[in-house]
């Protein structure tokens, strides 16, 4: 019975809308699902990231990326890792992971911190880390993530309502910098806290909820096309109207106790996923 539910979240993952391109997404042979499916069950995470497999589903999300051993990855704002202990050990032999993280000369206290615990992690275990190329993000539209058209994907995960709460101006300079790195024909793989429609911007930067029509809207101004859609980290018992906003939910749960037992219950957030293109010049 396992076998077959886990099956099924597999199916689920690579359920695609069709390419308004006329571009196939991604499909990842067996060898290349095993591999994806080795690095999730390295020994080197931690068990704190884990256990938030069942939410953040990094195998279905990543073979629906198509990210594949022999790319050049770029991986945006990886915070304290989570993926990066998934992409490095994927990506250390045959590819290239690029972390993208806080710039370290930040104004913000929080960015700076953030990229110094980064790179002690980086650090700490060079057996695993010591191929990860490391760059500077942030709003400066001079500043580039690495060489232009170098990147076979850019992935990013629950990222957009922090551009947006920073301004619309900063969130278009991010998926412009994300167009420019990538190769003509690379894919931007996006994961967002997805927010009910005809949500309004200040709602979104409230709560952390993000509607899709915005994410898209972002995506082709910098001059991406939707690619594909995917359910694999949709979450239909979140109601995306929590007093707190998404931080209401693990593993935040910022109120506490109060209704402690309901958020849990709920689970992680309600989550689009979506894969976007670069067209072919």
């Amino acid at each position: 019975m396992r076998k077959l539910a886990y099956a099924l979240l597999l199916s689920a993952a690579t359920v695609q809308a069709q390419p308004p391109t006329g571009t196939t997404p991604p499909q990842l042979d067996q060898t290349q699902v095993e591999a994806i499916r080795a690095a999730v069950g390295n020994n080197g995470r931690t068990i704190t990231n884990v256990t938030r497999d069942a939410y953040r589903n990094p195998e279905q999300t990543l073979t629906f990326f198509g990210v594949t051993p022999e790319q050049t990855v770029v991986e945006v704002w990886p915070g304290g890792g989570w993926y990066t202990e998934v992409l490095a050990p994927l990506l250390r032999d045959k590819g290239k992971l690029i972390a993208a993280h806080f710039d370290p000369e930040s104004d913000v206290g929080f960015f700076r911190r953030s990229r110094a615990e980064f790179e002690a992690k980086l650090a700490e275990h060079p057996e695993r880390y010591d191929r990860v190329q490391l760059a500077s993000l942030n709003y400066d539209p001079d500043l580039a993530i690495s060489e232009p058209g170098s990147a076979d994907r850019v992935l990013t995960f629950r990222n957009v309502h922090n551009w947006l709460a920073a301004g619309e101006s900063e969130a278009k300079v991010m998926f412009e910098k994300f167009f420019a790195v990538l190769k003509p024909g690379g894919l931007l793989g996006l994961v967002e806290h997805r927010a009910k429609v005809n949500t309004s911007l200040e709602q979104m930067v409230d709560s952390g909820y993000v509607t899709e029509k915005k994410v898209r809207e972002l995506a082709a101004n910098a001059g991406f096309e939707l690619l594909s859609v995917s359910p694999v980290n949709q979450n239909p018992r979140d109601t995306a109207d929590h007093p707190e906003g998404v931080w209401t939910l693990p593993p935040t749960l910022r109120l506490g106790n109060e209704q402690r037992a309901h958020y849990l219950a709920t689970g992680e957030s309600d989550r689009m996923t979506l894969l976007f293109i670069k067209p072919e010049a």
